[in-house]
């Protein structure tokens, strides 16, 4: 039986973050120069993590994606990408990274059994990188690009946040980038969630935008169906020239309706929505002893009772600004996008 919330919501999808911590500082995501982390001896361990994805998988979520943070900031991941393999009930495995470290790291994560990966890249110029993200890696990401395919892996995806006037001057670029390499582009609308502690509507270049620049230049575009993974935040368009993109409008067309996500994020709570006030801490239960099946019903209750629709409840906030202000972040770090594992 398919495990349901309060809105007929299946439970498909199991996002975890191994990590709160970033060697990146994007101005959409941790623009701060000081942060809390969660404390190391808080963090769940591969196997902790492994455990209670199975429980998960068991409940119905089938597909699994790796996130932080920077997940290659967590050592040997590729251990924990061979014990998620060995679970039954999962299907696919995917990684989202910023891809600095991925080139050392991409032969063995195929070889533990790592699906897919999407690789996040905001700008084709270096100095554009150093000012967005405080790295001068870009080099580094693009060689990660060229490890992941030369490994193995078949349809790697780029994720960019556009943000007006910052890099929304680069969408054909990058789509021709990507395109050109048999990546598939993802753009993604900023997104006023914990950590985006300097967000305003008007540096939000939204989805028709988007669309309209790059109709500019490959021709007028049509949705394409998403009966295969009608749950996939990213709606795709083809151009008439044949360019394939993906959009995630998360902030002026939400898909809350259609979302069956779960976060589990580094310490082992439980979230049911990225703009939850708070969440289910499972590693007190993991740690105290708690069997499978005690677990399961922690989880069953909670998604049984999930109610969320975040994102859409953004959008009728008057005078919108950012979800939460950087004194709240500091309280509770949780809030952060960078520990929700985006």
């Amino acid at each position: 039986m398919t495990l349901r919330d309060q809105w007929n919501r299946p439970l498909g999808t199991l996002r975890i973050s191994v990590t709160d911590r970033c060697n990146l500082r994007c101005n959409y995501c941790m623009p701060e120069a000081e942060y809390t982390w969660l404390p190391r001896e808080s963090l769940l361990s591969f196997e902790e993590i492994a455990r209670l994805a199975g429980v998960i998988a068991s409940l119905g979520a089938s597909a699994i994606r790796i996130t932080g943070g920077e997940p290659l900031l967590r050592r040997d991941l590729a251990h924990l990408v061979s014990l998620l393999r060995a679970l039954p009930a999962v299907r696919d495995i995917a990684l989202t990274t910023n891809g600095t470290l991925l080139a050392a790291h991409a032969a063995a994560l195929h070889a533990a059994g790592l699906d897919r990966i999407t690789v996040s890249l905001d700008t084709l110029r270096p100095e554009r990188m150093q000012a967005m993200s405080r790295s001068a890696h870009h080099r580094d990401v693009l060689d990660g690009l060229d490890a992941a395919s030369h490994a193995g892996f078949n349809g790697i995806k780029l994720n960019t946040v556009v943000m007006r006037g910052v890099n929304s001057d680069e969408l054909v670029a990058i789509a021709r980038f990507a395109t050109e390499r048999g990546i598939e582009p993802r753009f993604i609308e900023y997104m006023d969630v914990g950590g985006a502690t300097r967000w305003r509507e008007a540096d939000v270049f939204t989805q028709g935008e988007m669309l309209a620049a790059l109709g500019e230049v490959f021709g007028p575009w049509i949705a394409l169906p998403t009966a295969d993974d009608p749950a996939a935040p990213a709606r795709r368009f083809r151009f008439a020239d044949g360019t394939v993109v993906g959009v995630i409008a998360s902030t002026t067309a939400p898909f809350c309706g259609d979302c069956d996500r779960m976060r589990l994020t580094a310490d082992g709570t439980l979230l049911l929505c990225l703009y939850a006030d708070s969440g289910q801490d499972l590693r007190e239960a993991v740690r105290g002893g708690a069997s499978d099946a005690e677990l399961a019903l922690l989880i069953r209750t909670a998604w049984e009772s999930r109610r969320d629709r975040g994102a859409e409840a953004r959008l009728g906030v008057p005078a919108r600004g950012a979800l939460v202000e950087l004194a709240g972040l500091r309280q509770d770090p949780r809030r952060e996008m960078h520990v929700r594992g985006g």
